[in-house]
C-alpha cells in the first residue's frame, strides 16, 4: 500500500458551513502538510481550490499555515474558516456553489479522463463529476491494481 493517499472527498461535498469543495481543500492541505498527498495532486491549485479561498476571502498561505502547524479535525478547520474569511456569507456560499458545480473541463480534459475510465461517449460533463472519475481511477491504479 502506498504511503501517499489520492484524495477521495469530492469537490462536490460540503461541511456544516455548506461550502461546497472545502472538506477536499482541508484534505489536500492536511495530506500535503503531513508529506502525505500523492504525486500530481496540488495541496492548493488555482481552480477549485483558488476558487474556495477567494470565494470566502481566506488567505492561502494563513489557510496552508494553519493547517500545518495545528492538524485540525475538519469541524476545527471549519471553526477557523467561521474566525478568519472575510466574505462567508450566504450569498458569497451560494455563488461559490453554484461556479462549482458549473464548472467544465476543456475538451481535452474532459477526453483525457474519461478515456483512462474506458468511457465512451460525452457524459459527464461537468468537472466535479470528471474529478471524482480522475481520482477513484488514479486511487485504483496506486491501491487497488
Amino acid at each position: 500500500m502506498s504511503t501517499t493517499y489520492v484524495p477521495l472527498i469530492s469537490s462536490g461535498t460540503a461541511g456544516p458551513l455548506g461550502v461546497l469543495h472545502l472538506p477536499r481543500l482541508w484534505q489536500k492541505l492536511s495530506l500535503e502538510a503531513a508529506g502525505k498527498l500523492a504525486a500530481g495532486y496540488p495541496g492548493c491549485g488555482k481552480g477549485y481550490d483558488g476558487m474556495t479561498l477567494g470565494a470566502l476571502g481566506l488567505d492561502e498561505q494563513a489557510t496552508k499555515d494553519f493547517i500545518a502547524q495545528n492538524k485540525p479535525t475538519y469541524p476545527q478547520f471549519e471553526a477557523w474558516v467561521k474566525q478568519n474569511a472575510t466574505s462567508l456569507n450566504a450569498d458569497s456560499v451560494a455563488k461559490h456553489n453554484a461556479a462549482v458545480k458549473g464548472y467544465i473541463h476543456d475538451e481535452g480534459t474532459r477526453s483525457s479522463i474519461l478515456s483512462a475510465n474506458g468511457i465512451s461517449g460525452d457524459q459527464p460533463q461537468d468537472a466535479v463529476n470528471l474529478n471524482n472519475l480522475d481520482d477513484w481511477f488514479e486511487f485504483h491504479q496506486a491501491v487497488l491494481k
